[in-house]
């Protein structure tokens, strides 16, 4: 059928199964809004308040779903307010492609009204990127898109589309939805070398990360841990793809991590690494990690292998497909005596509990908790919050728990929090700070106006937390800027914006918010206090090792 580019567009992301769109419409891109009007039966448009918001709302559907999220914007400033979401997205290895317009082709270059080179921007923040100035190459490259965004290491994927492509007119024949390119295990020859290395093992760890839940081998690395008896941990963005309370899982690993788990991990003689980075906030210092501990790393990305750290085996493949082949190659064993080390690490953990009453952060995320269901998916923002996330949730099922890892990004889990609603139908929670909340609360607005039930606990304490922490132990006390001094009353913001919201001082009055919170159908927001002295602890000390871990505040 004869389509404008336009329809052509909006055809294409029917046909790949995209069901909302979450965007902002501009001048260079209306035509595209002409469309979504015609076919607003078959796909729905979420309007954002800005479009970071938007992005980041993508996002968050995209990770709490699995499928590819679509963010669309107009030329120049609504591209550029794409690009710390697309980077979110880049750097957390989540499936997005970002759809912008442009001016017409004659105009590129020019620097004509609102013209940018978008795909210039965001080219070491993308998988790829397109400038389609050829209407027949307009539904091929977004398939493409689609195609490539989901493959291998997932990531964000850009189309931009100047205004004249958009309103040319082409042929359009529907296909089926593209299928991501066919996984393929690491080379038979080094699966069997890290074979005669994990039987040699006798003090094995297994460390994952985002990539096992890409790549959906969450049962066969249980099975691999079952065989070779070892204990497991994850870095941030692997949380929630086991459950919590797994009896082989000692939870997250690294700056912030269970104690048990990097403890495990240092004195292991053997790691194997699936679907994980080795960044600075897990090694620390390079030449006091795990120091006995050969590594076997699989993962689909090459460019992680060996990136960080030296590797006895690095094995480029599909985690899933790879260990399918591994594990018949691997010796059951049972490690007794390993396991009583961990049972130790495990007290030693238990042993700096935190025990007290009142309204530590510890007692708040326990108590909203008991609130959440195994479907409730949980954003959060970026500092001292995310980590007591981290480390008090209990997680079921995966694809809850929703947080910007790499990038680190403040703001982000408004709009995550959206889009993980619009894309499970269930409630979500944000768990932010003030300082976070601050940057995007707009959203808000979207929030109220697509009636979501979204609840919102800012954890507030008036300063800027995780900054003010370091600067607590690593400057002097010299609080500069981190004192955030603001006037905001957050209960009468979310009543300006038409939610409704509670502060809570007390853990009754925050049970009694949460009550009334969970009733809700529409967003809530809760202005919880929270002591500004509170730290994140344990803590591994920038460029440190095991034996430098804070683990009391003095």
């Amino acid at each position: 059928m004869l389509l404008s580019g336009a329809d052509i567009i909006v055809k294409t992301l029917i046909e790949q199964n995209c069901e909302v769109v979450f965007g902002y419409p501009g001048g260079q891109i209306l035509n595209v809004y002409d469309s979504l009007y015609k076919y607003k039966n078959e796909i729905r448009h979420i309007l954002t308040a800005h479009e970071q918001g938007a992005a980041h709302a993508a996002d968050g559907y995209a990770r709490a779903t699995g499928k590819v999220g679509v963010v669309m914007a107009t030329s120049g400033p609504g591209a550029t307010n794409l690009v710390t979401g697309i980077a979110t997205a880049h750097l957390d290895s989540v499936p997005l492609v970002a759809i912008t317009g442009n001016v017409i082709s004659s105009q590129i270059g020019n620097d004509s009204f609102q013209e940018i080179d978008i795909t210039g921007i965001t080219l070491p923040i993308t998988k790829h990127n397109y400038f389609v100035d050829d209407i027949s190459e307009l539904a091929p490259t977004i398939r493409e898109a689609f195609a490539l965004a989901k493959s291998g290491r997932p990531g964000p994927v850009l189309v931009d589309v100047p205004k004249d492509v958009q309103m040319a007119m082409y042929e359009y024949e529907e296909e089926n939805a593209a299928e991501p390119y066919e996984a393929f295990p690491a080379k038979e020859i080094r699966i069997k070398e890290a074979a005669k290395t994990i039987n040699k093992a006798k003090k094995p760890f297994i460390y994952f990360g985002g990539g096992l839940l890409s790549s959906k081998a969450k049962e066969e690395m249980l099975a691999l841990a079952e065989k070779i008896d070892a204990p497991i941990g994850c870095s941030l963005m692997g949380l929630s793809t086991i459950p919590t309370d797994h009896p082989r899982f000692l939870g997250m690993q690294g700056m912030h991590g269970n104690l048990a788990s990097t403890l495990t991990m240092h004195a292991s003689d053997l790691i194997i690494a699936l679907g994980v980075r080795f960044s600075e906030r897990v090694v620390g210092r390079r030449d006091k990690f795990s120091p006995d501990a050969k590594i076997v790393h699989i993962d689909i990305d090459g460019a992680e292998l060996s990136k960080i750290l030296s590797t006895e085996h690095a094995l480029r493949g599909d985690i899933k497909e790879t260990l399918k082949k591994l594990i018949p190659l691997v010796r059951t064993k049972h490690n007794p005596e390993w396991n009583e080390e961990v049972v130790k690490n495990r007290e030693k953990a238990a042993s700096l509990s935190d025990r007290r009453e009142g309204m530590t952060p510890k007692n708040i995320i326990g108590l909203l908790g008991e609130f959440l269901s195994e479907d409730t998916p949980v954003a959060t923002d970026v500092g001292q919050h995310q980590m007591w996330s981290a480390q008090y949730l209990k997680f079921r099922k995966e694809r809850k728990f929703l947080t910007s890892g790499g990038l680190g990004t403040m703001g982000f889990g408004l709009g995550a929090a959206i889009g993980a609603s619009v894309g499970t139908g269930e409630r979500s929670v944000l768990i932010t700070g003030d300082g976070s909340f601050g940057m995007n609360l707009t959203e808000l607005a979207t929030a109220v106006t697509e009636k979501l039930p979204v609840t919102i606990l800012i954890m507030n304490n008036g300063v800027l937390g995780m900054v003010r922490q370091w600067q607590t132990l690593f400057f002097d006390k010299h609080y500069s800027e981190t004192e955030l001094l603001r006037k905001t009353d957050f209960v009468a913001v979310a009543k300006a914006f038409g939610a409704d919201g509670e502060r809570a001082d007390t853990l009754s009055g925050l049970k009694a918010a949460l009550e009334k919170a969970f009733k809700k159908e529409g967003p809530f927001v809760i202005d919880c206090f929270v002591d500004r002295e509170e730290f994140v602890l344990p803590m591994l000390p920038p460029g440190g090792s095991v034996s430098d871990i804070i683990t009391e505040k003095e």
